[in-house]
Formats: C-alpha cells, sequence, structure tokens
C-alpha cells in the first residue's frame, strides 16, 4: 500500500526535483556555482552539481521511482565510487521513496514532501572526491564554459567577464562619468 506522503509526491517529475535541487544547492546549501544535466565526458552527467567555498563539489541524484534508484546502482561510476564527481553526495526523492539503508556507502538523502526538502541523511563528512572525480568536475565546467563562449560570440568570454564590459552593457553603452574605454570598440555607440 503506497503511503499518502507517497502517493502526493509521485505526481513530481524528474524536471520537477531538478528545479528544486538547483534550488536547494543555491539557497539552502549555499552553492556559488550550480550546474543541471551537463556532460563532458559521458561517465557521469549528474543531475546538478554545486560548488561551495574552497572547491567543495556536491551531487545532487533526482529519483523518482525506486527502480530508477536501483537502476542507477548499476551504473560504472557507482560501481566504482572514487571514478564519481562530488565531495558530497546525495539522492533526492519523494519522502519514503528511499530508506537511509538502501543508500550506498558515504551518500546522503535529501527528501522532497510539499516541494520542500530536507535531509533525511547526511552524507560522509570527509571529501568522497578522488583526484579523478576532480579531473572530471574541471572537465564539465570546462566544457560548461566553452557552451558560454560559443554564445557570447565574437566577445571571448574574458572580455564578456571583465567588469567594464558589464558595465557599459548595463548603462546603455556609456561607461560611468570617470572611467574610459580600454579600446575605442568597447563602445557601444
Amino acid at each position: 500500500m503506497v503511503s499518502r506522503i507517497l502517493r502526493y509526491n509521485l505526481g513530481m517529475t524528474h524536471a520537477d526535483l531538478v528545479a528544486l535541487a538547483e534550488d536547494w544547492l543555491r539557497t539552502r546549501y549555499r552553492c556559488g556555482i550550480v550546474l543541471s544535466e551537463q556532460t563532458a565526458n559521458g561517465l557521469e552527467v549528474p543531475d546538478v552539481i554545486g560548488w561551495r567555498g574552497q572547491c567543495r563539489s556536491v551531487v545532487v541524484e533526482c529519483k523518482v521511482s525506486r527502480a530508477d534508484f536501483f537502476a542507477d546502482q548499476a551504473k560504472s561510476v557507482r560501481q566504482r565510487p572514487e571514478t564519481g564527481m562530488g565531495c558530497e553526495r546525495f539522492y533526492l526523492a519523494a519522502r519514503g521513496l528511499i530508506k537511509p539503508g538502501d543508500l550506498p556507502s558515504g551518500w546522503g538523502l535529501l527528501e522532497c514532501y510539499r516541494r520542500r526538502i530536507e535531509v533525511a541523511a547526511r552524507p560522509a563528512r570527509q571529501s568522497r572526491r578522488t583526484s579523478v572525480g576532480l579531473m572530471a568536475e574541471m572537465g564539465l565546467l570546462l566544457a560548461s564554459l566553452r557552451r558560454v563562449e560559443v554564445r557570447i560570440e565574437p566577445q571571448t568570454i574574458t572580455t564578456f567577464l571583465k567588469w567594464k564590459n558589464r558595465l557599459l552593457e548595463y548603462n546603455g553603452g556609456r561607461l560611468p562619468q570617470g572611467l574610459e574605454a580600454d579600446e575605442p570598440s568597447m563602445l557601444l555607440t
């Protein structure tokens, strides 16, 4: 028999859980950078990954069914956790869907109820990420930056990120009084 709580949450889609996980990482877990469903090397595509201070990464895998959760355990990156991303690793599912005893070693559990996330089981305090996982994260970040650079062409990402260029954009093509453009072509006349 499916509990009333679980029945309520079964209406949540994977996309709903991903959006909630993104928000939770940004607001409650204070991650400055959050990416969802991005890939670089094809080995692991975390549903959501965020980075906090001191490059501490947090992975959240969203599961809408027990079958999905158990199928995740068969992935090569789960069979060889030293290859995975994330200093901290969580599963997110509807309250009651996954039991803390079902979790792989070191993983935490986030439960969703009424579109709110609660920590049901904390992950290991010691970082789970190895140098292999760190390199996978770097690959993911670099691939994401490259996607941004392709979208902002002809500017380079360096030019785009320079504060004077952002000021130009926000001020209608004029630098604030007292600032001069590095190059005449910077001005949006």
